[in-house]
């Protein structure tokens, strides 16, 4: 389900009531727990949180003229999702996440490479969206993707 939406604002204004709670709260704990440099703006359709080409000028690799994704936040059809680039990418973050998923929800962690599906809005882990948000700085996530980028092209 991807908004027409261009800017953050608006996204939030389109939201059916019943999630507008809900990913206002996710958006202020990923808000809140930013790494310097990293700036929110739509991107795909979706609440994205981005490296601009003000702080890593190459972008994306896949389309160069996009700045580099960091995370988004999007209302699905059937779930919140909470795409996280840094789980995708390294490994002992995902473990963490996992593990403290588990800790903290009754629920089964419903998640794909980088996508985290929160179906039960009454069990969300907002702290810990937080917390994920600050595990990794801009320069630490700029310094894996590049190694990835490279070591993939060789």
């Amino acid at each position: 389900m991807q908004s027409k939406a261009t800017t953050p604002q608006q996204y939030l204004n389109e939201l059916p009531e019943e999630r507008k709670e809900v990913i206002e709260k996710l958006r202020q704990q990923i808000l809140s727990n930013l790494p310097k440099g990293v700036e929110e703006q739509m991107s795909y359709g979706m609440l994205g949180y981005v490296i601009p080409h003000s702080v890593y000028p190459d972008g994306y690799h896949c389309d160069t003229s996009l700045p580099l994704p960091f995370m988004s936040l999007a209302s699905q059809k059937n779930f919140i999702a909470v795409y996280s680039m840094v789980i995708y990418a390294k490994k002992d973050i995902y473990d963490w996440f996992t593990k403290e998923y588990a800790k903290r929800c009754k629920y089964k962690l419903d998640m794909g490479k980088s996508c985290i599906r929160l179906k039960k809005i009454n069990d969300i882990p907002y702290e810990l969206i937080g917390e994920l948000t600050a595990k990794m700085s801009t320069d630490e996530w700029i310094q894996l993707y590049e190694d990835a980028i490279k070591n993939r092209k060789k």
